[in-house]
């Protein structure tokens, strides 16, 4: 199965992710989220701990994604993988792992809820289609 798509856009990035579960789903959104950004990775592997509480599953990604773009812009890291300690429709708590960066060839501002949706399809995998401001 193939993790994401990038979906045509006039102005942003919009992109669709897959996963055979939730918590795929959500890794799927984060790689391509950095992927999208092209960064420039040093050796150096680093890990960073989040926890974050929204109002539903929807809420929860783009909640997740936005702490991770933050996190991936002030500390100059990049995030490919998560672990999840912890994981629920409102609620997670993981382990984001990465790398420690020189700069992104491309700039994400934010992670909206514009045309946001998570769909589980008949196989039971499940989709979810995410817009970022450039």
């Amino acid at each position: 199965m193939k993790r994401y798509e990038v979906l045509e856009h006039t102005a942003d990035l919009k992109i669709r992710a897959f996963g055979k579960t939730k918590e795929e789903l959500f890794e799927s959104s984060l790689f391509a989220m950095t992927e999208e950004m092209r960064p420039e990775v040093e050796e150096k592997e680093i890990k960073r701990e989040i926890k974050i509480q929204s109002a539903d599953l929807s809420a929860l990604l783009v909640d997740f994604l936005n702490e991770a773009l933050y996190l991936s812009q002030v500390n100059k890291e990049a995030y490919f993988k998560v672990k999840f300690d912890k994981f629920s429709e409102t609620e997670v708590e993981a382990v984001l792992f990465g790398q420690k960066i020189e700069r992104f060839c491309e700039d994400i501002k934010a992670v909206t809820h514009h045309g946001l949706d998570i769909r589980q399809k008949k196989d039971g995998t499940f989709k979810a289609t995410v817009l970022f401001d450039i």
